[in-house]
Order: C-alpha cells, then structure tokens, then sequence
C-alpha cells in the first residue's frame, strides 16, 4: 500500500499565461456523502479546464480565495445579485432589488430604483382586501392598502382580489347573510370558500399586488 500523502489541491486559475498555484479556498469544495469536507488531497486534472473541474469528486472550482472572489463579481456582473433595496421601488412598491454594478433594479418590474420619470402619473391599483380578525371577516378597498391596513385592527391578511369599490359592494351583497355590521361578515363557510378561492396559487398577496403594480406600469409606458 502507498502512503505517499496525495499533493495538496491548488488553484488552476490561469493569469497571464501561467497557473496560479494558489492554495484553494475551502468554499470551492462541496460537501462530501458523509456530510464532512470532501478530501482536499485530491488533485483535479491541471489539464482539465475549470468548466469541468465540478466532475471531479467532492470539488466544484479549485480555486484561491483572491480567483473565487474574482469569478463570483465576474458571474455578479452579468446576472446581479438579489437583495432588499434600499427603499421600497418607485414603480410598484416592492422592497426586492437586484443589484448590479450600474447600479439597482426593481426585481419584480425592472424599474431603475431611485428614478422617477418626468410627469410620471402615480400608478392606481385598486383592490378589496380581506381581513380575518378572530371569528370574522373584513371585505373593505383601497388603493394604497398598506397604508390603510395599518389602521386596521386584524389578524391576518387572507387575500387580495383586483378590483375597486364596485366589485367591493359586490361582494357586500353577495355575503349579506353573513354581514355582521359595516364591512365585518362571519367567516363562515361560503365566504371562507371565495376566500381560498381567489387566494389560490398566492403565497404572498403583497407579491401579487407588486405583480399587478408592474403590470400597470407597463401598459402605462
């Protein structure tokens, strides 16, 4: 049995014509079956280029710490790197931002974050919101619900449906058996079902007023 200990993996990023030589950086190796570090004494092919460096067991670049910050700002530069925003965007309100180099853009509509066109009209998106507090229900409207659910007393926000004070009264008469007083109705079954009805597939009804924010500001433009 040979006990000659393998030689130490190291960097084969090319700079100038000549190979690094670096000692790797321990974030370039994945993980092993067992859970631990997978065996750095492992050499990957310097033969090999870097685009196949991941077939080898237990290492996804070997690179140096200096090359593996340099290739993730070069990937950053292309794709971005998603973050909150240092405020909530112009355009449609989301606070989920992608940053590149250039500078910030809304991840939801694109929008250039911190720019606002001239004459701009703000973008109005209607919609009757639903609030479960204890055993009842609010079927109210609004264009800036944010603002308005803040002086609200609820819960738990249930759904969002696009619609302005028309389909609010709608709604208002179609739930009359249940209405409580003002906008509060019982939770009971039928509104609990048009409830779950129009929140189907929505895990966030912010996320989904952001979408229908964009899309307000893209059949604006």
């Amino acid at each position: 049995m040979d006990d000659t200990p393998a030689p130490p993996v190291v960097c084969t990023a090319v700079e100038h014509g000549e190979p690094c030589g670096g000692p790797v950086d321990s974030s370039s190796l994945r993980p092993d079956d067992s859970g631990g570090l997978a065996d750095p004494g492992r050499p990957a092919d310097p033969g090999r280029p870097v685009e196949s460096a991941h077939e080898e067991p237990g290492l996804v670049l070997p690179l140096c710490h200096e090359h593996l910050v340099a290739a993730y700002e070069r990937v950053a530069a292309d794709v971005g790197v998603t973050d909150a925003l240092p405020g909530p965007c112009a355009a449609c309100g989301s606070r989920l931002g992608v940053r590149y180099p250039s500078g910030w853009l809304c991840a939801v509509c694109e929008w250039r974050w911190g720019e606002v066109p001239e004459g701009a009209a703000p973008i109005r998106v209607d919609v009757v919101y639903y609030l479960r507090w204890r055993d009842r229900i609010k079927i109210g409207t609004s264009a800036n619900p944010r603002g308005r659910l803040a002086q609200l007393r609820h819960d738990e926000l249930l759904a969002f449906e696009r619609g302005d004070r028309t389909l609010e009264q709608r709604r208002h008469r179609e739930f009359a058996a249940s209405r409580l007083g003002g906008e509060w109705f019982a939770a009971d079954d039928a509104l609990l079902a048009h409830v779950a009805l129009v929140s189907a597939g929505v895990d966030d009804p912010w996320a989904l007023l952001a979408r229908w924010r964009s899309e307000a500001v893209a059949l604006a433009g």
